[in-house]
């Protein structure tokens, strides 16, 4: 099994780092739009932020692992034009801003009170910085603009991945769907 990239392949930490990332934005995103229009007697009214609260922070913890892992392992060779190939570092980029600032909005919503950020019960994000006025308001909206951006720009890149795919025929979506071969062992 290939763990680490190479100069031409992802490896499988990448691929698992890169999917579960994926899930869990999609998910946190439709749970967002949910939770927003439930009302006091719905019985997710208090369940969906909870859990919305506790994946954001998985979520933000796996960006931290993608970050370190992808500093340390080469980043396989961006495939296309020279201006895709320059979009779509720019794209990743974007990706490494969006998610952390996302997470950090829905963390000033949360202790806006001084409260802390409970993880699934497991533990407590204390509370840093709160009492600014109209902080859940505005960590709010912004909130929901990153997210509606961070999904927009998801929707793009996937929308990118397949015509790699399905118009130019190159390995973009491959390298990603399995990870590389070993490099072959040498026995000296």
């Amino acid at each position: 099994m290939h763990w680490r990239n190479d100069p031409t392949h992802y490896g499988l930490v990448s691929i698992l780092l890169h999917w579960l990332m994926a899930a869990l934005i999609v998910g946190l995103f439709a749970l967002g739009k949910y939770m927003v229009g439930l009302d006091y007697s719905h019985p997710w009214y208090l369940v969906a932020p909870d859990l919305h609260r506790g994946l954001g922070v998985v979520l933000a913890l796996l960006w931290v692992s993608r970050l370190i892992w992808r500093l340390a392992n080469p980043r396989p060779e961006i495939l296309g034009r020279p201006w895709e190939r320059r979009l779509a570092l720019w794209v990743q980029r974007v990706f490494y801003v969006l998610i952390p600032a996302l997470a950090l909005s829905g963390y000033l919503i949360t202790t806006a009170q001084g409260q802390p950020l409970w993880v699934f019960g497991w533990g407590r994000i204390p509370a840093t910085l709160y009492g600014i006025a109209h902080q859940e308001d505005i960590a709010g909206r912004v909130h929901e603009w990153l997210a509606d951006g961070l999904i927009a720009l998801a929707g793009l890149h996937a929308l990118a991945a397949l015509k790699h795919h399905f118009i130019d025929h190159d390995s973009s979506l491959r390298r990603m769907l399995r990870p590389g071969q070993p490099p072959p062992r040498s026995d000296s």
